[in-house]
Formats: structure tokens, sequence, C-alpha cells
């Protein structure tokens, strides 16, 4: 069987909260600086995935952090992918790296006018029931494949994987392309589900350390497919 081409695009799921998600997604956006990757960036909610038996869905509460958000980049889609692009970027950058709040309202009003947008597409786009169908339907697209978290990537030939998952990506030099044709040699393995390192006790500390302005931050209970990480801890250590 012949190896597949690399592919040329690709479908991007993501959560505004997830940590990881962002660290991927900085290192998905160099590689399309190095190869033209079309990248369309879409949704799959956390909230929703991990919700405890009995608790609200994120779609009925006035208003629900990452689900809120994604429904913002709903909207700027519409317009412009360049602009879902621009916010994702923004308000996950805030979260991860300067340890702000974008899941605030005033907050991500904020962050649209740093990237020259109008402050009340915060309000449009929750007052325009659509932009919950299109998260919607995005998150149940992720499921119906099997998945249950992000970085989620769908790629043309329909396959899908979870992943990569890392903490510290390359975005510049040759090591960029070396871990896009690592990941992208899978898709000639369809029958390949998962290959892990498991993580050390140094290994969570480091990543707590990496994600210490997300946990300084939110405003939620980290979960982990029912299990509570505690990254807190571990951030203290």
């Amino acid at each position: 069987m012949a190896a597949p081409t690399t592919p040329t695009a690709v479908d991007f799921h993501f959560d505004v909260m997830c940590p990881f998600a962002y660290q991927t997604s900085r290192w998905i956006r160099a590689v399309r600086d190095q190869t033209d990757l079309d990248i369309t960036w879409r949704f799959f909610s956390l909230e929703e995935i991990n919700r405890a038996d009995g608790k609200k869905h994120p779609w009925e509460r006035e208003w629900s952090y990452g689900w809120s958000m994604m429904r913002i980049g709903a909207l700027l889609r519409r317009r412009d992918m360049a602009e879902l692009d621009a916010w994702y970027e923004r308000a996950g950058r805030a979260l991860h790296e300067e340890g702000h709040k974008p899941h605030d309202p005033d907050v991500a009003r904020h962050l649209l006018t740093e990237i020259g947008l109008d402050p009340g597409l915060v309000d449009e786009a929750i007052a325009d029931p659509t932009t919950h169908d299109e998260v919607r339907a995005e998150h149940d697209k992720v499921v119906a494949a099997g998945g249950y978290g992000v970085p989620t990537l769908f790629f043309p030939d329909g396959q899908c994987f979870f992943g990569p998952v890392i903490i510290d990506p390359p975005t510049e030099g040759d090591a960029v392309l070396r871990l896009w044709h690592a990941v992208t040699a899978w898709l000639e393995f369809p029958h390949l589900y998962e290959l892990q390192r498991p993580k050390t006790e140094a290994d969570g500390r480091f990543i707590a350390q990496t994600f210490k302005p997300y946990l300084e931050a939110r405003d939620w209970v980290s979960i982990d497919r029912g299990k509570v990480v505690d990254l807190d801890r571990m951030a203290r250590e």
C-alpha cells in the first residue's frame, strides 16, 4: 500500500479553555507558515463532554465559559476565518500565557478591540441562537467519531486524530515539519489507534508549571474524562 500524500488541509477542533489544544494550535500555525496548510478552526466543548449527571448543559446557562467563547468564534468565522483565527490566538494567549480571563464577557469584549474588532460582537453572538447550533454540531461530530477531547484533527480523507498533545511545541525551524510528518505518517495506518508516553511525577510538575497562568485564571475545576486533575497541587510543589 502506497503511503498517502501529506495533507494540505486540516480541521482543528478546539476549546479556548483547553491548555493542551492551545499549545498544539501554536505548532499547527507554524506548520501553516511553512507549508501553506489550510486550517479550518472548529469547536468542541470540554464543559459538555465532562458534564456531571444532573448538571446543566453549557447552553442552558446565560453565559458559559468555553461554550460562549466558541459562540463568539462561530460568529467571527461567518465573517472571515481569519477573524476566528485571530480571536482564538488572542483569547488563548490571554488565558494560557498571560493569566487573564477571556471567559469574562468584559474581558472578551476588550480582547476583540485589541484585534481590531467590534466588542459588540460578544452580545451579538450570544443573542443569535444559530451560533449555538454551529458549536453543537461540531462538538457532536467529534463525539460521533469517538473523540473525547481536544486537540482533535480531521483530515481530508476522513481520518480523525486526537493530538498531538505537546507542552513545548516547536514553532520554528525544522522541528515544526518533523513533528507534522510524524503525525501525518499515521494516516498510512488506519488501525493504529494509540501510542502514548506515560507521564512521570516530574512530567506532571512540568505541565503544571507551564499551565500556571491558566490555573490561576480559570474559574472552573479541571476534569479529565470524569477525573479531577490535581495540577494545582503539582504547581505548588
